[in-house]
């Protein structure tokens, strides 16, 4: 019988890695910096914005993310679905003739 490694879970989820922990932690200070997010990002993590934020989607979804920090996570998701409510909810435009 196969047994299925403790650190993943239903969905194939794996433990936070140390990289996973950084970025986390990183969403919780990085506006203390005077630099840019993009510059502080690139000379952090060696990352594109794109990919930084890639993977950052991904964890907001990652249960064990929720676990490590879940007051950034909860502040990313609702900045999130603001921002998806923004996009996809078109503005109310009223005829004024």
């Amino acid at each position: 019988m196969l047994v299925k490694p403790f650190w993943l879970d239903d969905d194939h989820h794996m433990a936070l890695t140390q990289r996973d922990r950084e970025i986390l932690d990183f969403e919780r200070t990085w506006w203390d910096s005077p630099a840019p997010k993009d510059v502080q990002i690139l000379e952090r993590f060696e990352l594109s914005a794109t990919r930084y934020q890639q993977l950052l989607t991904t964890l907001l979804e990652d249960e064990e993310a929720m676990v490590y920090d879940p007051l950034v996570v909860r502040r990313l998701q609702r900045q999130r679905e603001r921002r998806r409510r923004a996009r996809f909810e078109s503005p109310v435009v009223e005829d004024t003739k």
